[in-house]
């Protein structure tokens, strides 16, 4: 089968020649992947665009390290609001879209894959909590570096995106868990086992066309091995419901404190693992608490308004707390 190039293509591919940095070649190589026809006759060439933008990003981490500079294994996102959790996927399923929709983050969304080069974060809000939300690079054999897996591995839990506008999103989502588990990290249901990192099935771009048929086939497949939700970042479809349930995934509960006589202060509340105490949230609230404890008045469900509890009392989602030392 002919490849039928464009001239886009052709262009791209001059300038890949004559680049003189990494940077041109990989700028280059990114346009060439996006303006190459996708069929069988293109394939080995795709294959080899992949294979050079990956030789390209090695090489010039590797310089960058031996100039002193920060590399990719030092990359690193501090731990920031309720919890962090990861999107991880394939290439161009969706991710950055997601995040953009969901936080405050300004990601690159660009048509060509590896637009994501590095994690970026962002706060996503729900209720009166946020929760940090980070982007990573896709996961594929040009991008599978033991940094990008131990971020996954350390995070509190991961949205895996599959891309129901594409008709190999079977191939790239079993890649992806492939690569993931090559390197000990093992996505699943809370409670499916030690190591399992809790995460949820994105099915992303449910608005296009063919998604109602690739959603049934992904869920045939996958709906026993993940919790799954179909979401668009075009038009807002069960964004609400996926800030939900991010919060659930993460398995945290929220505590408010009040003094004697007050209001409970409902601007910031302390979130603590669920399975709490009040003993654990006296010491999460000052260490000087746990010692000098005596008892707690508390306002939430499954308690009358201000019944007095003790320290193993467990806590639930939205209680109120008066601690009395």
């Amino acid at each position: 089968m002919p490849a039928n190039l464009t001239p886009q293509y052709l262009e791209a591919d001059r300038r890949y020649r004559q680049a003189t940095t990494p940077e041109e070649q990989l700028a280059a190589l990114e346009e060439m992947m996006a303006t190459i026809p996708k069929h069988k006759g293109t394939e080995h060439m795709r294959a080899d665009i992949r294979r050079r933008m990956a030789k390209v990003r090695t090489e010039a981490a590797r310089k960058k390290a031996a100039a002193g500079g920060k590399g990719p294994t030092g990359h690193h996102v501090p731990p920031e609001g309720a919890g962090q959790i990861m999107l991880v996927g394939p290439p161009n399923a969706g991710k950055s879209r997601l995040l953009a929709a969901l936080s405050n983050a300004s990601p690159v969304i660009a048509p060509y894959p590896f637009a994501t080069r590095a994690p970026l974060p962002g706060m996503v809000p729900f209720e009166d909590v946020k929760i940090q939300l980070v982007d990573l690079p896709p996961i594929a054999p040009e991008t599978a570096e033991p940094w990008l897996f131990s971020m996954i591995r350390q995070s509190d839990g991961a949205l895996l995106v599959a891309d129901l506008s594409d008709d190999d999103l079977l191939a790239g989502l079993e890649q992806t868990l492939e690569l993931a588990g090559q390197s000990r990290v093992r996505l699943g249901r809370r409670g499916d086992g030690e190591g399992v990192l809790p995460s949820l099935l994105i099915a992303a771009k449910v608005d296009a066309p063919g998604a109602a048929e690739r959603l049934e086939i992904l869920r045939e497949i996958y709906g026993n091995r993940f919790p799954l939700l179909s979401v668009s970042a075009e038009d807002g479809t069960n964004l609400d419901v996926l800030r939900t349930e991010m919060w659930r995934l993460l398995d945290v509960i929220r505590i408010y404190t009040k003094a004697r006589g007050q209001r409970a202060d409902k601007s910031a509340p302390f979130v603590l693992p669920r399975g709490t105490t009040v003993q654990n949230a006296a010491a999460a609230v000052h260490k000087d608490f746990v010692e000098r404890l005596k008892y707690a008045r508390i306002w939430g469900a499954g308690t009358f308004d201000g019944q007095m509890v003790q320290r193993e009392h467990v806590l639930a989602d939205g209680d109120v707390l008066e601690l009395h030392a």
